[in-house]
């Protein structure tokens, strides 16, 4: 298996003779309403879209996970998976194959099962997803949500944040440093990509000004200690999990950072 960091909550995800496209911004600001002047978010620069595309797995209907012009680049007869705002939200662009989960459900798209676990409430609760493939299995959440009810299982890789974000008053919501070691009790995975918080972003906006941060790579390594590997993916570039995991190397194809 392998994986591929696209900045933000994007990824590639490779099992032989799957390839499943996570929670997509490829190109086109991000703003939340009621517009830029409140939070916009600008990449350096546009990403070229991955070709032979299997699968869209959607964690959120949010727009920094289901990125609309982003998803205006996808054929409409790729199949989705999704939590049921994304799910929604993609029927309304034209989508036509679209499995909606509520957390607890499942689904198989060839050898891989996919079940959708209880997210980030923002508001509604979206989804989290436990991956498991003959290949190699992992746990992906966007926003550091671990459901109480998850049963330990040992797990090839997690995908996470591994820093807090949060607003004052409302506090955490990205609780990646909070939630690390009990993803690593519960899972114990080899491998820990940090996400969510990577690639070459720029935000601006009122909301901006206000956002606070806790932790850093450096302090999630410590965390770990030998546990298990972390990586701090560096967009565009192949990580190989499972057998071999952690190991890197380039695009054979070149850099997956392109331009319009």
């Amino acid at each position: 298996m392998e994986a591929t960091y696209f900045g933000a909550n994007g990824w590639l995800l490779e099992w032989s003779g799957l390839r499943v496209l996570v929670d997509p911004w490829f190109r086109g600001p991000l703003v939340f309403p009621p517009g830029p002047w409140f939070f916009q978010g600008e990449l350096s620069q546009a990403l070229d879209l991955p070709g032979e595309l299997d699968l869209l797995l959607l964690t959120q209907g949010l727009d920094d996970h289901a990125h609309p012009e982003t998803l205006e680049l996808l054929p409409r007869s790729l199949p989705v998976v999704g939590s049921l705002s994304a799910a929604k939200k993609v029927q309304q662009m034209g989508f036509s194959q679209v499995t909606g989960l509520r957390p607890g459900e499942t689904t198989t798209v060839g050898e891989l099962a996919i079940q959708a676990t209880a997210g980030a409430p923002v508001p509604q609760v979206e989804n989290g997803y436990l991956l498991r493939h003959p290949e190699a299995s992992l746990y992906l959440e966007p926003h550091g949500y671990l459901a109480a009810d998850l049963p330990p299982e040992p797990l090839d890789a997690v995908i996470t944040p591994v820093m807090d974000l949060g607003l004052p008053v409302a506090g955490a919501f990205v609780r990646g440093q909070s939630v690390l070691p009990e993803l690593v009790q519960r899972f114990s995975p080899r491998t820990v990509l940090a996400s969510t918080t990577g690639g070459e972003v720029r935000f601006s906006g009122w909301l901006n000004r206000w956002l606070w941060q806790q932790g850093s790579i450096a302090a999630a390594q410590q965390a770990l200690g030998s546990v298990a590997q972390l990586i701090d993916p560096v967009p565009g570039t192949r990580y190989a999990l499972g057998s071999g995991h952690g190991e890197h190397r380039p695009d054979p194809l070149g850099s997956l950072l392109g331009s319009d």
